[in-house]
């Protein structure tokens, strides 16, 4: 499903922090947009690498992952969510994923 399937204000599409609520609804131009609200122009192919890595290590463990790790596995600097991002908790809104959790925001 896309956004052009769901029927509600594209509001209803984010929580009040500001992460999306369903996960499943996200795809490449929702991320193109919160990309381009968090005053990313363009995702590069090194950004892709990071978003579709958050997506799957969340998919599998169902936390955040170390976001450093996120970086060695895709043989970027260990600051690579910093340099790509601004931040780990924009990453993680550009991936399209849910709210963390107080506690894990506390670390983004």
């Amino acid at each position: 499903m896309n956004t052009h399937q769901y029927n509600n204000n594209v509001n209803d599409l984010f929580d009040e922090d500001g992460f999306f609520k369903q996960p499943e609804l996200w795809d490449h131009k929702i991320a193109c947009s919160i990309a381009r609200s968090s005053g990313i122009i363009q995702l590069t192919e090194m950004h892709w690498l990071v978003l579709e890595s958050l997506r799957e290590q969340f998919e599998h463990y169902g936390i955040p992952p170390m976001f450093h790790h996120v970086c060695h596995i895709n043989h970027l600097s260990k600051h690579c969510v910093e340099e790509l991002f601004h931040s780990p908790r924009d990453a993680w809104r550009i991936a399209g994923l849910p709210n963390p959790g107080e506690e894990a925001k506390a670390y983004m």
